[in-house]
């Protein structure tokens, strides 16, 4: 690896540009910036998510600390929410382990907000105005993942079976995989049929099949299917941002963290211990409201037209060992 930069000088002048913008968009609306540590005792159950674990010795008698580097902020906001601090903003490093690539990097800079009193939709929109705050010119488009899905494979992803969902994916993908859940189905077949017909423009996409419903509440729609109350925000058919209302039942959430262990048991990944901290937030009530967590380094290269993530970080890449 060269020494030198992977971005250039204009690049990064684009950058600080754009942060300034970012942070003026939210003084604007009196969203107070928050810092939460980066390094925590718990991290995410999430079965597609993986954490970098830091352990480090303390002391002469060999003992040692261990901790893992945040993939969100999120836990941490959601329990300065529940201690009464109003809308927040966060802006700094995130960190998920066996990301690298075009739009992949180990270490990143995340944008997470929450809006006190909003829905998805409301926050969806302002996701869109930030958009817009950086670059002007850029084409909207609001559907739901029902319809984009359908559109795209034929096949209502809320009503179909999941055995319809795995023949269509071995028939069109070419894979030869068996008692997969549901939401793998859905996932496979969403990045490999939908993404790549996104289009160049900012797409909104909303209500999620319930079976993805992460952090967000479950709902029905106007005819009664349960749906997720998120949205994922593509640009250029990059994921861009992913929101929630969110979900304030403590003991729902006890049960999806659950749910989540067992399905990382079932695939041969560790089982995460709960963080015991953010569920006593819970406990103690969150206020009812919606947050996202939007990738900024995507956004600047999304809004700059550049087709690798390394253009617009000053050093892509290095977190790996040699």
């Amino acid at each position: 690896m060269s020494w030198q930069p992977t971005a250039t000088m204009d690049a990064l002048a684009r950058r600080a540009q754009m942060i300034q913008q970012v942070r003026a968009f939210f003084a604007a609306r009196s969203v107070l910036e928050v810092d939460v540590p980066v390094i925590g005792r718990a991290t995410v159950t999430d079965l597609n998510l993986d954490s970098l674990c830091v352990t480090h010795a303390v002391g002469s008698a060999g003992s040692t600390l261990s901790g893992y580097l945040q993939t969100s902020p999120e836990f941490f906001m959601k329990r300065l929410l529940a201690a009464g601090s109003g809308d927040i903003y966060y802006l700094g490093k995130a960190f998920r382990a066996d990301e690298s690539g075009r739009i992949h990097n180990p270490e990143f800079t995340m944008l997470e907000w929450y809006r006190c009193a909003m829905d998805d939709r409301a926050l969806s929109d302002e996701v869109v105005s930030l958009c817009r705050a950086i670059q002007p010119s850029v084409d909207v488009v609001v559907t739901e993942y029902g319809a984009v899905f359908e559109q795209h494979t034929g096949l209502n992803p809320h009503t179909c079976s999941t055995e319809t969902l795995a023949d269509y994916a071995r028939a069109h993908l070419g894979v030869d995989w068996f008692d997969e859940p549901r939401g793998l189905w859905l996932d496979l077949l969403f990045t490999h049929c939908v993404e790549p017909q996104l289009g160049d423009g900012l797409v909104v996409i909303r209500d999620f099949p319930a079976c993805q419903c992460a952090l967000a509440r479950v709902v029905p729609d106007e005819t009664g299917v349960p749906v997720a109350r998120r949205f994922e925000v593509y640009w250029g058919g990059i994921e861009l941002a992913n929101g929630y209302w969110e979900l304030v039942d403590a003991q729902e959430q006890r049960a999806r963290f659950m749910q989540d262990n067992n399905a990382r048991v079932a695939q041969g990944k560790p089982e995460i211990a709960l963080d015991n901290d953010f569920l006593a937030a819970l406990d103690a009530g969150l206020p009812e409201c919606a947050g996202v967590a939007l990738g900024v380094d995507r956004l600047l290269m999304c809004a700059s037209g550049c087709s690798q993530i390394g253009e617009v970080m000053s050093f892509h890449g290095t977190s790996r060992c040699d």
